[in-house]
């Protein structure tokens, strides 16, 4: 009986896992579906060893790794389940619920860094050109999306912003990102009346009798959940056809457009709230890409083939 409870346990804290990822990290669905796949054959190999996730050890976890690799998996695929395991138990340490990180002694492998999805100038403004209309839902999803444009604003940031940590005078927010470090970030002149807007029109008929703080509500006058912005973006996104969007892929086309208009990367970095200098440089390979683009489909000899090819 113990050891059914276990399990189920374990099956409870991969699917919060798992929402944490769609709601905070924006993970596709594709993605969501390979982690549970991968997590789940963890739980039933550990159940093997009488063990769960939380009593596993590193040898355990390395010994998995092991067991995928020689039944044939490619090395991208071991390498997949490493980076779930390694995510899973950075979230349970997060969130208490362990107090040591077993795969802290796994390789690291060596697997090449995908570049995050951007979208173009032309598709964001598609995407929120395209939310229109004069009732409160409209106002509240025209305003979260400028917002987190406007700002580069993870999903945890923009659904916990506080009606005070606005300054419409200065065209300021406050934001509390990771760690609880506090940034100021501009917002743009677009940004700002959309917000106006939708506190004007749109919020005190969300929020009702109710006085919440938070800025950004839902349909129950209640804060906005992450999965909850993960749907609107989504929603919108469908509509105007430009592919699959999270919340962070505003994000990273907001760091990527100012670099590519002359922003410095120490900037952006600030913008961002990103500790280490290292985790900006990601969209210096971004802008690499267009740039390259935009040259061969340009220049007139790019692609001619020399003399004697």
């Amino acid at each position: 009986m113990a050891e059914q409870t276990t399990g189920v346990r374990d099956e409870q804290l991969v699917l919060e896992f798992l929402g944490y990822l769609e709601g905070e990290r924006g993970l596709s669905a594709n993605t969501l579906a390979a982690y549970r796949s991968d997590l789940l054959q963890l739980i039933a190999f550990l159940k093997g060893r009488r063990k769960g996730l939380r009593t596993a050890g590193g040898a355990d976890l390395a010994d998995f790794l092991a067991h995928g690799a020689a039944s044939g998996l490619t090395p991208a695929s071991v390498a997949r389940k490493r980076s779930a395991l390694r995510s899973l138990y950075r979230f349970l340490r997060r969130e208490r619920l362990m107090d040591h990180d077993p795969t802290a002694d796994l390789p690291k492998g060596r697997t090449a860094r995908r570049l995050p999805k951007v979208l173009t100038e032309g598709q964001v403004r598609r995407l929120l050109e395209g939310v229109e209309g004069a009732d409160p839902l409209s106002l509240r999803d025209r305003a979260a999306l400028e917002l987190l444009y406007a700002c580069g604003l993870r999903a945890s940031e923009l659904c916990g912003l506080r009606l005070g940590d606005l300054d419409r005078e200065q065209g300021v927010v406050r934001v509390r990102g990771k760690g609880g470090k506090v940034r100021l970030v501009p917002v743009g002149r677009v940004a700002l009346g959309a917000v106006e807007r939708y506190l004007q029109r749109g919020r005190p008929l969300l929020a009702g009798a109710a006085t919440p703080r938070e800025l950004i509500l839902n349909g129950r006058g209640r804060p906005l959940s992450r999965h909850g912005l993960h749907l609107i973006v989504r929603r919108h996104a469908q509509r105007a056809r430009v592919g699959w969007v999270t919340p962070h892929t505003l994000r990273h086309s907001f760091a990527t457009h100012l670099l590519n208009g002359g922003a410095d990367l120490r900037v952006v970095q600030e913008l961002l709230g990103h500790t280490d200098l290292s985790t900006t440089q990601i969209y210096t390979h971004l802008t690499a890409q267009r740039l390259r683009e935009v040259y061969f489909s340009a220049h007139p000899r790019a692609l001619l083939e020399g003399p004697g090819a």
